[in-house]
């Protein structure tokens, strides 16, 4: 099976062109964070609909869940020297965020600590 699932904002503007067979093809990629720091940049290409949707809709910074198949290819560069490529080639994409969702600080606690919200219901927990 060959399904990758991410998650992650885009790095710049999609790159939208039409292929020699008249295919709208869209180009762009996703910054998906790392379990524990850094990130990874992967290279997403959609076909179709799925590029025009892109072309559309996704801009620079916006948070996408992507769904699609990883493809592995390789080409000759113009010094001669093999260039070995991995996309994800997009079945589906979505928003996970509202368009002008403003950036919300975390709530400040001590490592070993999770914060609980001013507004939660602690009647029912188990201490004091």
């Amino acid at each position: 099976m060959n399904k990758a699932i991410l998650m992650g904002r885009l790095t710049k503007d999609p790159d939208v062109k039409d292929t020699k067979s008249g295919t709208r093809m869209a180009r762009y990629t996703l910054a998906v964070d790392r379990f524990k720091d850094g990130a990874d940049f992967i290279s997403c290409v959609a076909f179709g609909k799925s590029a025009e949707f892109a072309d559309k809709y996704l801009k620079k910074g916006t948070k996408i869940a992507v769904t699609g198949r990883i493809q592995t290819g390789s080409y000759e560069n113009r010094e001669g020297q093999k260039v070995y490529t991995t996309d994800v080639i997009v079945e589906t994409h979505e928003f996970v965020e509202p368009k002008n969702k403003e950036p919300q600080a975390p709530m400040e606690t001590p490592d070993d600590f999770v914060a609980v919200p001013d507004d939660a219901d602690i009647d029912g927990l188990p201490f004091n």
